[in-house]
């Protein structure tokens, strides 16, 4: 009798040990910062479900941030290399928070935020049912401080993503506004929805370059421009066939508004191209003296206004020259 009721317990001990080591290793989050393989469905479940309405300003951006830690290894077994290359700089140091997930009928949102160069930024994804990667847009930085604005990001529960720039004017005592919202459409791009301002476009103020630091040792690399306003800046990408670029644009008196940065790939000496798979977005690139023409192929609408688009010849500036004393 002893004998089987030491049999029993010790049969029961060990299924009470197994029991608690299967509901550990169901438990065990998965590692998001190593360079190993990661199931998708464990990647997505890493991003917690946001309660909408959701908004965050430039100067919390890091509040809703998940301390969890997501590597360039994992992130790139998600999304396009290329899509990574226009939202990071891949060549530099960089930390990635994931923020939150919303899940729709037919896509999930992932957002996360990229720490880089002293400055945030926060991204979103679009993946579809099956967690295929649709899209992504960088929605809220916190390097525009210097302008002025607090920056903020509104999300409905459409989802609608709101972007806005709010300031006191100096010299009227009055609050000073421009929202723009964008939502993910069934043409697998964002597009804007809304465009509202109280402000006088000519006067919104300086545009800020978000490549402007990066190296531009390259033959094509420098400064493309008719004025402050409508420019495109290009810099050195991976290899010399390949740059980064950022145009800004603002035609029929400021009141419509492009821009984009992407990466352009050079076909040859004198032509280039922006494409990028899933984005009907198309520009062709014609490099000719000191001057480069731009061609829109595909739609670009949801860069900027309905009205106008990336057709544009802008013409090199000379750099301006180091003076001796300033040299080191």
């Amino acid at each position: 009798m002893v004998y089987n009721n030491m049999v029993r317990n010790i049969q029961f001990f060990l299924i009470i040990l197994v029991a608690i080591a299967t509901f550990s290793c169901k438990n065990k989050k998965t590692n998001l910062e190593g360079d190993a393989p990661v199931k998708v469905n464990d990647f997505v479940a890493a991003f917690a479900p946001i309660a909408l309405p959701y908004t965050v300003a430039d100067t919390n951006i890091n509040a809703f941030a998940d301390t969890i830690r997501i590597s360039h290894k994992v992130l790139g077994q998600f999304i396009p290399d290329s899509v990574l290359e226009e939202l990071i700089d891949t060549k530099a140091k960089y930390i990635i928070h994931p923020v939150g997930r919303i899940n729709k009928e037919n896509e999930i949102y992932l957002l996360f935020n990229v720490i880089q160069h002293e400055q945030v930024q926060e991204v979103a994804v679009v993946f579809n049912k099956e967690n295929k990667f649709l899209a992504a847009k960088v929605l809220l930085s916190n390097d525009a401080d210097e302008d002025g604005y607090v920056h903020s990001l509104s999300i409905n529960k459409e989802p609608t993503f709101t972007v806005s720039k709010e300031r006191i004017n100096k010299e009227t005592k009055q609050l000073q506004f421009t929202k723009v919202g964008w939502v993910y459409n069934t043409a697998g791009v964002f597009m804007v929805v809304v465009n509202d301002t109280n402000e006088d476009p000519k006067k919104v103020g300086v545009v800020l370059n978000p490549i402007d630091t990066l190296p531009r040792k390259n033959k094509l690399s420098g400064e493309y421009a008719t004025d402050k306003q409508n420019f495109m800046s290009i810099r050195d990408g991976k290899d010399a066939n390949t740059y980064m670029f950022f145009i800004h644009f603002e035609k029929k008196d400021g009141t419509c508004v492009g821009e984009l940065k992407g990466q352009l790939k050079m076909t040859d000496a004198a032509t280039g191209i922006y494409s990028q798979a899933g984005d009907p977005c198309v520009i062709d690139f014609n490099f000719e003296g000191n001057e480069v023409t731009l061609k829109e192929k595909g739609s670009c609408g949801n860069r900027r206004g309905m009205e106008c688009y990336f057709d544009d010849t802008f013409v090199k500036r000379k750099e301006a020259k180091k003076s001796k004393n300033n040299k080191k």
